[in-house]
C-alpha cells in the first residue's frame, strides 16, 4: 500500500469506461459529417480535412481504448475530496536513498494545462520517481503528484463560478499540505500549469520550495516605476502580440463564450478532435508534420480523456475564469521562490523571449535554452525536461 492509499480521505482510482460510452462513440464517429475545404489549403484555414479523415478512420478501425486504459492504469491513481471537489491525481513515491543514507525524495507537484491532461506526464513520472532505473542518480528522486485540473479528465467538474487558475493553485496547495501531508515541496508546470504553479509560489511561499517552468506563467509588472523595456523585450512584446492576433482566437471564444462552443465539442467527437489536434500541431516542434511529435495513439488517448469524461466545457471555462481573476504582480513584486526555466524553442507566444523578461517577474536561478521542443514538453522531449527538472531541484534539496 502506498502512502497515498493510507492517507485519510484518499482512495485508489482506476479508469474503467463503460462499454456503452465506447459504443456511443463508435456510432457518432461512423456518422461523422465532414465539412468542405478550400482546395490545396492544407492547415491554413484550420484542421486539415485529409488528416481528419485519416484520424477518424484510425480511431474507428485501429485505436484500442482498452489498451490505452491498461497503460494509464499502470500509473498509480487516486481520488481525494478537497474543499468539496473530487481531485483525481497520479501519486508515485520516489525510490531514492534508504533512510539515513542520503536525501529523501523531494515532493514535486506537476500541473498540466489545456488541451492536455495528466496523460502528458506519463513518460516522465518513472524517470523522476526512480532515476536509477532510467540511468540517473537515485539522489535525484521525487515523490511525484500529477493532479487532473478541476474540470479536466477524471477530476470533478465545478458547477459554480470562480475556479480560476488562482483557485486551482489554492486547491493544489491544500492537496499537497493537508491531504498528502507535505509541508514543503517543489512545483512544475507548463501552459495553465505554469500559471497555477506560479500562483502557488506567489500565494503560498511557505510551502513552495522551488518553481520550475517550461512556459512563463506570470507577466511582469511593467507600469510606472519600472526600468524601460530593452530592445529585446520590445521585440518580444511585438512578437507576442502578433502571435495573439494570428493564433489567439481560441482564447477569445473560450474566455468569453465557452458554453456556446461546448455544445458542438461535447456532441461531436470529430469536432472535439479537430479542435484539440490543431493545437497539438501548431504548438509543437513538428515542422508542420504532427506525427513527427506525436503518434495517433498519443493524440487519441488524450482526446479520449476529454470525450469519455465529457469535460471539454468545464476545461475551457478556465479561460473565462482567468480573465476575471488573473495573476497580476504589483509594482516592485516578483515571485521569490527559486525558479528554473526550460526555454523550448517552439513554445507558444514565447519563442525568443529574453531572459531579462522572466527575471522581471521571477527569482530566476536557472535558464536553459533547449535545442528542440515545443509547448507539450513532457510528451515531445521528456528526457530534456526530466534532466532540467533534476538539475534545478538538485540545488534545493535539504
Amino acid at each position: 500500500m502506498t502512502a497515498a492509499s493510507a492517507t485519510a480521505g484518499v482512495r485508489p482510482f482506476r479508469i474503467d469506461v463503460p462499454e456503452t460510452v465506447l459504443s456511443d462513440l463508435r456510432e457518432r464517429l461512423q456518422r461523422t459529417r465532414f465539412p468542405g475545404e478550400i482546395r490545396g489549403s492544407g492547415w491554413t484555414y484550420g484542421t486539415n480535412l485529409d488528416y481528419m479523415r485519416e484520424l477518424i478512420a484510425y480511431w474507428l478501425e485501429q485505436f484500442d481504448w482498452r489498451k490505452a486504459e491498461v497503460g494509464l492504469n499502470a500509473l498509480p491513481q487516486f481520488m481525494a475530496r478537497v474543499n468539496g471537489l473530487d481531485l483525481h491525481f497520479i501519486y508515485m513515491r520516489g525510490k531514492g536513498h534508504l533512510p539515513g543514507k542520503g536525501p529523501a525524495p523531494l515532493p514535486l507537484l506537476i500541473s498540466h494545462g489545456w488541451p492536455g491532461s495528466f496523460y502528458e506526464m506519463a513518460g516522465i513520472v518513472g524517470p523522476l520517481t526512480d532515476p536509477a532505473a532510467h540511468g540517473g542518480d537515485p539522489a535525484d528522486a521525487f515523490d511525484v503528484v500529477v493532479p487532473s485540473l478541476p474540470g479536466y479528465g477524471f477530476s470533478g467538474q465545478p458547477d459554480e463560478p470562480g475556479m480560476s487558475p488562482l483557485a486551482v493553485g489554492d486547491l493544489f496547495a491544500t492537496l499537497m499540505r493537508d491531504t498528502l501531508g507535505y509541508q514543503r515541496f517543489g512545483v512544475q508546470g507548463g501552459d495553465w500549469g505554469a500559471v497555477i504553479t506560479a500562483s502557488m509560489a506567489y500565494r503560498h511561499p511557505e510551502l513552495v520550495q522551488g518553481l520550475h517552468l517550461n512556459m512563463l506563467g506570470v507577466r511582469p509588472y511593467t507600469g510606472p516605476g519600472t526600468p524601460p523595456l530593452t530592445e529585446a523585450e520590445q521585440a518580444f512584446m511585438k512578437q507576442a502580440d502578433a502571435w495573439r492576433q494570428e493564433e489567439g482566437g481560441y482564447q477569445a471564444i473560450q474566455g468569453t463564450r465557452p458554453q456556446t462552443l461546448a455544445y458542438g465539442l461535447t456532441d461531436s467527437p470529430a469536432g472535439l478532435a479537430a479542435w484539440i489536434v490543431e493545437k497539438f500541431r501548431a504548438w509543437s516542434d513538428c515542422g508542420g508534420e504532427i506525427e513527427r511529435s506525436f503518434t495517433k495513439d498519443q493524440l487519441l488517448t488524450n482526446i479520449m480523456i476529454y470525450w469519455v469524461t465529457g469535460c471539454i466545457n468545464s476545461s475551457i471555462r478556465l479561460y473565462y475564469e482567468s480573465r476575471r481573476q488573473p495573476l497580476l504582480l504589483k509594482q516592485g513584486e516578483k515571485i521569490m521562490a527559486p525558479t528554473g526555466f526550460a526555454a523550448f524553442p517552439h513554445e507558444i507566444g514565447m519563442s525568443g523571449a529574453p531572459r531579462s523578461w522572466a527575471e522581471r517577474a521571477l527569482n530566476l536561478q536557472r535558464w536553459t535554452e533547449m535545442p528542440r521542443g515545443g509547448h507539450f514538453a513532457a510528451m515531445e522531449e521528456p528526457e530534456l525536461l526530466v534532466d532540467d527538472i533534476r538539475a534545478f531541484f538538485r540545488t534545493l534539496r535539504g
